[in-house]
C-alpha cells in the first residue's frame, strides 16, 4: 500500500515468514493496523534478549503511526504456565507473587526503553474464553479428551500444519514428550492441562485443569484484534512449536484463513555468538544492563542491528553506540540553543537552498529505509548525516529556515526512535545565568590549554561533564551544551 507520509507517497514492504518474501504490506482493514507480539512469561527477570523483540515491535507500531494508521497493539503476560509453577516449587514462594515480581520487573523495563503497550491480557483473567474455543475445536474434530482430562490438538485434521516453520517431516516431531502414552500422535499438543497434585486449577467441562501454552495467545489475541490479525510477531525461536501451533489452531477453531496476515520474526540475541540462555549462563537482565548503560543508549543498539538479523551483544558495541548516541543528544541540544539564535531572512542565497534540499534528502532517505522492511541501521545512518550536517553547517549557519527543518526533522526521527524526548520535550534548556558563568569557565579553560596546563585542563571538562554538560573541542575552541 501506498500512504502518504508528509507529502511523501511510501509503499511499504515487510518480511512475511509464511511466504518466505518481503510483501507489500496492506493491512485487511484500510487505515488501521492490529498487531499482536507474544509477550513475557514472568518466571524471572526480563533480560536483554526478551527486550529486543518489545522494541523492534514499538518502533514499528510508532512507524505505521506517523504514517498515519491507527494501531492497536496487544502483548499478553502468561501468568500461569510450568515454569511459573516450578519456580514456585522451588522457592517456596506463592506463584501468584512470582508473577506480581517479575511482572512489576517487567513493566519497569519497557518504561524505562520508551515502550508504550496498548493492551496487555493476562492468561488467568480469559480461563472462560480459553474454555469456549477448546469447546469450538473438539466440537470440529480438531481436538480430543484423553482418559486423564487433558485435551489434545489432532495434528494430523489440519493439513497446512509446518507451512509456517518449514517443519514438514512429522516423523521428527515431538511435543510435550511426558504426555506421549496418552496423545493419539507424539506430534499433538495440549489445549488443556488435567490437574496435577498441588497445582493450581479451574474447572471445565473435561475436569479440572489449566490452559496449555500455545491456546493462550489465540484466544487472547482474537478477542482484542478480531479474526484478523495483520501482524503478529515475537522471535524466531517462536516460529515452531509455538506460532506453528496458534496458527492451526485458530483457522482451524475460526475458519479463517489467512488469520494471520504477515508474520514477523525478530532475530535472536547472542552472546560472543551463543544463543543467551539460563543453561549456558549468559543471560544478562536487563535490570543488570540498566545500571550500567542509559536504557536510552540499549533502545538505540538494539536498531542498529537489521531485526532479522542475529544480534551479538558485546559491551564494546553498546559503548560504540553509547558514544553516538552522546553526539546525537549533544546536536540535538545545539539545535535548540541555535532555534533561539535562529537568524531570520526574507531570502535565501544558493548555498541555504542546497542545505535545506539536503536536509530533504535525509529526510527521504530515513523514510526510504524504514519503509523497506524496516531497515533501521540504514535509517540511524541518515541520523548520522544529519548529525554531521548540525555540526559542519548550522552551528556556523544558523538561519531560520535550514535550523526549523533540522529540528522538524529531529522531532520526526525521535516519534520513530524514541530515544530523545528527555532533550527535545523536557529537560535541556539552560538558563540565561547558567550560559554566562560556562562561558567564563570555558573560557578559562581554554587560557590554561593555550598554556599547555592540559591536566588541570583535564580536571575542569572532568567536572563539567560530572555535572551534566557535554563538552566539544575543536582545536583550542570548545563548544557546549548542558545534557539536563
Amino acid at each position: 500500500m501506498r500512504v502518504e507520509c508528509f507529502g511523501m507517497y511510501r509503499e511499504i514492504r515487510i518480511y512475511n515468514t509464511l511466504t518466505k518474501e518481503i510483501e507489500i504490506f496492506e493491512p485487511t482493514t484500510p487505515g488501521f493496523v492490529k498487531i499482536y507480539v507474544c509477550g513475557i512469561t514472568p518466571y524471572d527477570y526480563t533480560h536483554l534478549g526478551h527486550a529486543r523483540t518489545f522494541v523492534f515491535f514499538d518502533a514499528l507500531k510508532r512507524f505505521l503511526s506517523m504514517l498515519g494508521y491507527s494501531v492497536l497493539h496487544v502483548m499478553n503476560i502468561t501468568d500461569i504456565d510450568d515454569k511459573i509453577l516450578l519456580k514456585a516449587s522451588k522457592t517456596g514462594i506463592d506463584w501468584r507473587e512470582v508473577v506480581d515480581t517479575y511482572t512489576k520487573d517487567y513493566m519497569d523495563a519497557l518504561n524505562k526503553l520508551n515502550i508504550k503497550i496498548d493492551l496487555h491480557p493476562r492468561v488467568t483473567d480469559h480461563i472462560v474464553e480459553i474454555i469456549e474455543f477448546i469447546k469450538t475445536l473438539i466440537d470440529k474434530g480438531y481436538a480430543y479428551v484423553a482418559p486423564s482430562g487433558s485435551v489434545y490438538f489432532d495434528v494430523d485434521k489440519y493439513g497446512d500444519y509446518g507451512k509456517l516453520s518449514g517443519n514438514i517431516d512429522r516423523k521428527t516431531w515431538s511435543q510435550e514428550t511426558e504426555y506421549v502414552y496418552e496423545k493419539k500422535n507424539p506430534y499433538d499438543f495440549a489445549l488443556w492441562k488435567a490437574r496435577k497434585p498441588g497445582e493450581p486449577y479451574w474447572d471445565s467441562p473435561w475436569g479440572p485443569g489449566r490452559p496449555g501454552w500455545h491456546i493462550e495467545c489465540s484466544v487472547m489475541s482474537t478477542k482484542y484484534l478480531g479474526e484478523r490479525i495483520d501482524i503478529h510477531g515475537g522471535g524466531t525461536d517462536l516460529i515452531f512449536p509455538h506460532h506453528e501451533n496458534e496458527r492451526a489452531q485458530s483457522e482451524a477453531a475460526l475458519g479463517t484463513k489467512p488469520w494471520v496476515k504477515y508474520w514477523v520474526h525478530i532475530g535472536m540475541l547472542t552472546f560472543e555468538n551463543q544463543k543467551m540462555s539460563k543453561s549456558l549462563g549468559n543471560i544478562i537482565s536487563l535490570k543488570e544492563a540498566f545500571k550500567k548503560w542509559n536504557p536510552a543508549v540499549i533502545r538505540l543498539w538494539y536498531l542498529t542491528s537489521h531485526y532479522r538479523k542475529p544480534q551479538d551483544f558485546s559491551e564494546e558495541s553498546i559503548e560504540a553506540v553509547n558514544r553516538f548516541y552522546d553526539r546525537l543528544v549533544y546536536a540535538t541540544l545545539t539545535i535548540k540553543k541555535l532555534l533561539k539564535e535562529a537568524i531570520s531572512l526574507h531570502k535565501s542565497d544558493d548555498r541555504d537552498l542546497e542545505i535545506y534540499n539536503y536536509i530533504l534528502s535525509i529526510r527521504r532517505g530515513f523514510y526510504e529505509a524504514l519503509s523497506n522492511d524496516f531497515n533501521t541501521p540504514k535509517a540511524i545512518a541518515e541520523v548520522n548525516e544529519l548529525i554531521t550536517l548540525i555540526n559542519r553547517e548550522l552551528v556556523t549557519n544558523p538561519k531560520y529556515l535550514l535550523v526549523t527543518a533540522t529540528y522538524r526533522l529531529l522531532n520526526e526521527m525521535n516519534q520513530i526512535l524514541g530515544v530523545l524526548d528527555e532533550y527535545l520535550y523536557g529537560a535541556g534548556s539552560s538558563d540565561e545565568l547558567v550560559d554566562k558563568l560556562v562561558k567564563i569557565i570555558i573560557d578559562i579553560r581554554k587560557e590554561l590549554r593555550e598554556r599547555k596546563m592540559y591536566e588541570l585542563s583535564d580536571k575542569i571538562r572532568a567536572e563539567l561533564e560530572r555535572e551534566g554538560f557535554v563538552i566539544m573541542d575543536k582545536g583550542l575552541e570548545t563548544t557546549w551544551v548542558r545534557r539536563k
